[in-house]
């Protein structure tokens, strides 16, 4: 282990880990930002919804562009893994698999990782804009076309009752181990969101960007696009170690400055709430390395 003492470790860089990297850069501050290289903004074909890009940008594209940016004033990112992390002497020690590191603060933007459904060829389908992950990120371009929502849950049922702000024919695909809750049943039938209970024995993506679904019927159900409302698994492993707290949904709890219950140890990004959206991201971030930057800046 060095006996530098880093100002700050970044752990992830996806927009909010390379938020931070610019924002730290920028204060001419001494950091690290350790990547595994798994960000889940890589997957999005194009988002229309993040502010700047009136026709879209590609999610590779846009870290593309924020790594450059980052490195432009000196950003050091490297490729590697976070095995532990673990408060000591004010500060913290961060092991990888390249060695261990010292920092006065850690931000964790770690993301989280989705609950795939068992679709033959998804990150063709996802790069085709046939299987969409985000209601809120790709809602408007469902508009008028048929939509199924895979889900098991009521969190699950409610994205398909969000989804009929932009298309009428919306389907409800149940996947859950038990019955939807009759009050459930009855709040979709309102909002006039059709059931189907299925396992989904078999699914196709066709070339006419279509996806087909054999409910066992003897006829496929066939619709334009489907959505995956089955979740997602936080990375706080980390955090825990540490011994930050987590919230009822298994994420991180901030403060106003995105410092965590650990003193020094910051979270921005999925990690943190559920909205799971690039802009709120970035700004996580930026709070976050503002706060590390006047924490550590001497007192005049």
């Amino acid at each position: 282990m060095s006996d530098e003492i880093l100002d700050c470790v970044v752990v992830g860089a996806g927009p909010a880990g390379l938020t931070a990297a610019i924002y730290l850069a920028r204060f001419r501050r001494s950091f690290r930002v350790i990547e595994n290289g798994a960000s889940r903004a890589a997957w999005i074909p194009r988002s229309h919804n993040h502010p700047g890009f009136p026709d879209g940008v590609g999610g590779k594209a846009l870290l593309g562009r924020m790594r450059r940016q980052a490195e432009k004033y000196g950003a050091r990112i490297d490729r590697g893994r976070v095995t532990r992390l673990t408060p000591r002497h004010g500060g913290f020690v961060i092991e990888t698999e390249q060695g261990a590191l010292r920092a006065h603060t850690v931000i964790l933007a770690t993301g989280v990782v989705d609950n795939a459904p068992a679709i033959p060829e998804l990150e063709d389908g996802v790069a085709r804009g046939l299987v969409r992950i985000c209601p809120i990120c790709d809602g408007y371009e469902v508009i008028g076309k048929s939509v199924g929502v895979i889900g098991r849950d009521d969190h699950c049922a409610r994205e398909a009752v969000f989804i009929r702000t932009y298309s009428d024919d919306v389907t409800f695909i149940h996947v859950g181990g038990g019955p939807l809750a009759p009050e459930l049943r009855r709040s979709l039938k309102r909002a006039g969101v059709e059931i189907i209970d299925s396992a989904i024995p078999h699914v196709t993506i066709e070339k006419r960007k279509i996806t087909a679904f054999d409910f066992g019927t003897g006829e496929p159900r066939r619709f334009d696009v489907v959505y995956s409302a089955l979740g997602v698994t936080p990375r706080v492993d980390l955090a825990v170690q540490a011994g930050a707290r987590l919230d009822d949904g298994g994420r991180l709890v901030v403060g106003d400055h995105q410092e965590t219950s650990v003193p020094g140890l910051y979270a921005a990004g999925d990690v943190v709430r559920g909205l799971n959206q690039i802009s709120t991201a970035e700004g996580e971030a930026a709070i976050a390395a503002t706060d590390v930057h006047n924490r550590l800046r001497p007192r005049f």
